[in-house]
């Protein structure tokens, strides 16, 4: 372990001042419910798309995509490049202006006014409980890397950082969490280019870094075979892995899981991520900021897991792979540029965790207070509410995030296995709700609901104690399969949707009106 130096604690000071400073002077400024979870629909499309990218390269995504490519290669690079680009594209044209122009603030808000308020409840309970999650996986993430560095047991950096980011997001608003992000952005992928380049210089250069990857396979292969008998044939530079093979990222779950069903979902239907679109200050902006997006995003699968392939050369011993990012900034950095990398993790931790806040407290504070409580409540007390909320998701976080320590899964896959339990039911309604007029209330909320169901029980049945108790295989071969269940969820949900909708009474054409896409939506409807 190498300590950070005098000059490294200044430029994590220099930085965590200038945010902290910036988010605090524009949440300073915020007034109304409105001004906190829309910055007032005043948003340009650079600080958008700049934001969209900041957010979804978290904590998560840095220390668990380099663990991530350690262990299983390069194959996880498409989650970005497959799981984000296409998506976010088609979103850009299609989905994210009609939201827009429908003038909702939630996703679920959207799905009441197309099918039902059952409808609206239960994907906003699901968005709650994910969200919430989601904050202590990235507090553990976060903790990971400081532990390494700082020297502090791993429970004192999870207060830490709870403290530090709680501060920041209680007060700040959408527009701050915007702005912020802007800088963020920049540092983040300055900070993981810098950590790229020194790590190919220290093997030799590109051809050496190749030749280092090719015989730490082989070495790898003949301690399998000593062990085993056989080994696996797998490149961790293939980006197209066999459907059987060893590893979480399957070309077929990757085309059918990820590319058909959990990427759509998490660019379309993401609370977290719409939300920002939600406002901008123009059509126009609402789309040029996901194009803008996907333009950044090609860049993020480079310097976030070429990196693991250069831990795995330098530090094959490793066990966890979420330790490969620490390692690697401990051996590479000297001193001064540790401490840049560290802000640009910081700026990964906190441009991440405030959008889940302030996304989670606007459903909350929409989607049940506004809707069940107090209809008429005012903006000024829907910022109270709003910033309560975040104050109780910190604190719950903080909790989660002690549980995940008892885990053996790496941060990544138990962030995707969340995802993968609820997103392909999700997806259906959403795709069906906004493309299909015949589709019903209730059959989305009976096909949402059991596909949920149908998505937990396939993960209960693959856990080994649950199929060995029953006498029966596992349903799956690979390790970690979460890409297969949100297939099965989604397919199931979308067939029981079309089914019980061409049995049940169709929706009202007057209710339906504007909500789907064939039909011109009016911004502001109710």
């Amino acid at each position: 372990m190498q300590t950070l130096s005098f000059l490294d604690f200044a430029v994590i000071a220099a930085y965590l001042i200038g945010t902290l400073a910036l988010g605090l002077y524009i949440g300073s400024k915020i007034k109304t419910g409105s001004d906190y979870f829309l910055a007032g629909r005043r948003l340009p499309w650079w600080a958008i798309g700049m934001s969209l990218v900041a957010t979804d390269i978290g904590a998560v995504d840095i220390v668990g995509t380099g663990g991530a490519a350690h262990q299983h290669g390069l194959a996880v690079a498409n989650f970005e490049w497959i799981g984000c680009v296409p998506a976010m594209i088609i979103a850009a044209f299609v989905f994210i202006p009609f939201f827009w122009r429908s003038g909702v603030t939630t996703i679920p808000e959207y799905m009441e006014r197309r099918f039902n308020v059952a409808v609206r409840s239960a994907l906003a309970i699901c968005w709650i409980i994910f969200m919430a999650c989601n904050l202590g996986i990235m507090l553990l993430a976060s903790a990971k890397m400081m532990h390494v560095h700082l020297g502090m047991t791993v429970n004192a950096c999870i207060y830490l950082t709870a403290f530090l980011v709680g501060v920041y997001t209680i007060s700040g608003g959408l527009a701050a969490v915007v702005y912020t992000d802007m800088i963020q952005c920049v540092i983040m992928i300055g900070g993981c280019l810098l950590v790229l380049v020194l790590g190919i210089i220290d093997l030799g250069g590109v051809k050496e870094f190749q030749a280092a990857i090719e015989q730490q396979e082989q070495i790898q292969q003949q301690k399998e075979l000593a062990e085993n008998g056989e080994a696996e044939q797998v490149s961790h530079t293939s980006l197209i892995l066999p459907a059987d093979a060893d590893t979480p990222f399957p070309w077929t779950g990757i085309f059918f899981g990820l590319a058909l069903i959990l990427s759509p979902a998490y660019w379309i239907g993401n609370q977290a991520i719409v939300q920002r679109s939600l406002g901008a200050k123009s059509e126009f902006d609402a789309k040029a900021a996901y194009v803008w997006g996907a333009l950044l995003k090609n860049l993020i699968p480079v310097i976030v897991a070429v990196p693991g392939l250069i831990a795995f050369v330098k530090f094959p011993e490793l066990t966890d792979g979420d330790q490969a990012f620490p390692e690697l900034i401990s051996h590479l950095l000297p001193v001064g540029l540790k401490g840049l990398f560290l802000a640009a993790f910081l700026a990964a931790l906190m441009s991440s965790i405030d959008s889940y806040l302030n996304s989670a407290s606007t459903i909350v504070t929409n989607d049940f207070y506004k809707r069940f409580y107090r209809r008429d409540a005012t903006d000024e007390s829907l910022l109270k509410i709003g910033r309560g909320v975040t104050f109780l998701l910190v604190i719950w976080a903080i909790g989660f995030s002690f549980f995940l320590m008892t885990r053996s899964e790496g941060i990544y896959t138990i962030f995707q296995t969340l995802m993968a339990f609820f997103q392909g039911p999700a997806f259906a309604i959403l795709l069906t709700g906004l493309l299909w007029k015949r589709a019903t209330g209730i059959a989305a909320f009976i096909g949402f609901i059991v596909g949920v169901c149908f998505s937990i029980s396939l993960f209960t049945l693959n856990q080994e104690p649950v199929y060995t108790a029953l006498g029966i295989d596992p349903l799956f071969q690979i390790s970690e399969p979460f890409l297969y269940f949100s297939i099965w969820a989604f397919v199931v949900s979308f067939s029981l949707i079309v089914i019980i909708s061409f049995l049940t009474k169709p929706e009202p054409a007057e209710k339906i009106e504007g909500l789907v896409f064939s039909l011109k939506p009016n911004r502001g409807q109710a």
